[in-house]
């Protein structure tokens, strides 16, 4: 990113009329400059445009369309399927037409039958005509193949550049790659670059998402920010950068509402901290986690759960069963939880519903179950470490609890395998293993990490049965149950059990 800035940032900044865009530039585009948009067919360039002009048209500022490709109906017709209205938009066609009328406000040119001079000209009358504050040109491969000499063709858009930076006016040029992918020439001659990109996925929607280049003078958000093409227009979702959001916070901790487990983390989870639940598969993560969702909906606040791999009735079910009733708070606001499906969401979106979640819903835990469902919603792992970081790093800085589960490769032993490391980004690391014990599948917990202070080193059994959840005494006569097969060391005849010893811990 750029950190000087010039007298570019003291003009008049023009309103993108894409949401988030104005964010990642810095406050809008710099009037009066030439700007060049490239992407692939199909990543939502003209959609842009359109919201770009007509964004102007709500401010009283002029437009005008130059297509090249696309006819007249076609563009009506697509902003017919956002609810957008093109009466008041002037649009300049430049492709074939079966009734050329020399009196119609649209004049019609081939590439073949006319020469490039004479399209230019043709477009500078209807400039002329119409004075507008902000044109689009969609797309440029046209008038590169119209002008057939790169050295002509380069001439010519600079000549455009001085014309239209003459009459104060801000132009958007659309390019489409057909010429063997980025144009240089042009990126070297426009004031600023941004370049939209669709990634393709072996399932699910496409991800999409935008970089600002290049932007002359000018201080802007860099790197790559996810966006979406929905009905209404994009939807631009920024990147998180946490340094920009500190608002500090007083610090407490948050109690779980049982005794055990709040002894066990030497008196329960920070606020502004983000603790790892890890663990095999129905290890009790989850229940865990809503543990502390429940506790603090008890104590008048309010909780975000995003379920990526359970279903939000058998997640409210489940939870019943257990004595956590869910349902009361759920319907007073103090729970909300949201399905998420990784095959539709892109990493941006999410980012953003946490966003929106801290700034109107005032949350003070947020439970991320799982992080192998966040993992499939990225193209690659490195990228969720750093974008995770980024989320907790904000959370923190607003005082959230944040709790995320993590699956483990494997039921019982000591190989256990996680698909990503993301122990090192966590204050508080809490492990989750079964072990046997008189012929049973036992449940064990103990926390291995707290950066925030002192912990419990002892490990707890962990009772989820006859509608409750329970946290046992330390299972200090046992060795070796993190392995899976622990070994007693007490005496044998604590191994008798009474009618009301329900577990190992129960004896000790």
């Amino acid at each position: 990113m750029e950190q000087t800035k010039s007298t570019t940032d003291f003009q008049q900044r023009l309103s993108f009329g894409v949401p988030g865009m104005d964010y990642i530039l810095g406050g809008g585009l710099p009037g009066g400059h030439l700007y060049l948009i490239e992407g692939d067919p199909g990543t939502g360039k003209t959609t842009m445009a359109l919201q770009f002009l007509l964004e102007g048209l709500s401010k009283g500022e002029a437009g005008l369309y130059v297509t090249m490709s696309e006819s007249k109906a076609e563009l009506h017709a697509v902003a017919r399927s956002h609810g957008w209205n093109l009466d008041n938009l002037p649009i300049f066609e430049m492709s074939p037409d079966d009734t050329l009328d020399p009196e119609a406000q649209y004049t019609v040119f081939h590439p073949s039958e006319v020469e490039f001079s004479d399209a230019i000209t043709s477009v500078l009358k209807q400039v002329d005509a119409s004075t507008p504050k902000r044109v689009v040109f969609d797309p440029l491969s046209e008038l590169r193949l119209l002008a057939r000499d790169p050295l002509r063709y380069r001439r010519q858009i600079l000549g455009l550049k001085r014309y239209f930076a003459a009459l104060d006016c801000t132009v958007l040029m659309l390019d489409d790659h057909m010429a063997n992918g980025a144009d240089l020439q042009l990126q070297s001659i426009a004031h600023g670059v941004l370049i939209l990109e669709s990634l393709e996925r072996d399932y699910g929607t496409k991800r999409r998402r935008i970089e600002v280049r290049k932007l002359r003078g000018s201080v802007y958000h860099e790197g790559f920010h996810d966006f979406t093409i929905n009905t209404g227009g994009v939807i631009v979702t920024p990147r998180l950068i946490a340094a920009e959001h500190k608002p500090g916070f007083q610090a407490h901790r948050l109690s779980s509402g049982l005794k055990e487990l709040d002894d066990l983390l030497g008196g329960g989870l920070d606020a502004g901290t983000s603790t790892l639940l890890m663990g095999p598969a129905g290890g009790g993560k989850s229940t865990l986690a809503i543990r502390y969702a429940l506790a603090a909906a008890e104590r008048g606040e309010t909780s975000l759960v995003l379920a990526f791999d359970e279903s939000l009735a058998t997640m409210t079910q489940r939870f019943r069963s257990l004595g956590m009733a869910l349902d009361s708070y759920i319907d007073e606001g103090k729970i909300h939880l949201r399905q998420i499906d990784p095959a539709e969401l892109s990493p941006g979106q999410l980012v953003n519903l946490v966003r929106d979640a801290v700034r109107d819903l005032n949350i003070s835990v947020l439970i991320i179950d799982s992080v192998n469902g966040l993992l499939a919603s990225m193209p690659n792992e490195k990228f969720l470490s750093l974008q995770l970081h980024e989320l907790l790093t904000y959370l923190g800085q607003h005082g959230i609890a944040t709790l995320f589960t993590l699956a483990q490769h494997g039921i019982v032993g000591v190989d256990m395998v996680s698909p990503i490391d993301v122990s090192y980004l966590a204050d508080t690391v809490i492990l989750c293993r079964y072990f046997e014990f008189l012929g049973e599948i036992r449940k064990a917990i103990s926390v291995v990490k707290k950066r925030a202070g002192s912990h419990e080193l002892s490990i707890r059994e962990l009772i989820l049965r006859d509608g409750q959840m329970r946290v046992g005494q330390p299972l200090s006569q046992f060795r070796g149950i993190l392995t899976g097969s622990p070994k007693f060391t007490g005496s044998q005849a604590n191994l008798v059990r009474g009618e009301d010893d329900e577990s190992p811990s129960a004896a000790f």
